[in-house]
């Protein structure tokens, strides 16, 4: 599933930047080597990264 349409991000890179060690939206991002542009997206990646973070 795409997370940010603007970044091409899907799910699973989220999912894997947040195993990595990211605890937030633009960590996330940062290590994709992308940022958040339009903010749409940031809601929903923070709660992938909270659902990785739990499940650790």
């Amino acid at each position: 599933m795409v997370v940010c349409v603007c970044n091409a991000i899907r799910e699973c890179q989220v999912r894997e930047a947040a195993r990595s060690g990211a605890a937030t939206p633009c960590q996330a991002y940062r290590c994709l080597g992308r940022s958040p542009k339009c903010g749409q997206c940031v809601q929903f990646a923070r709660a992938i990264i909270d659902e990785e973070r739990a499940a650790a």
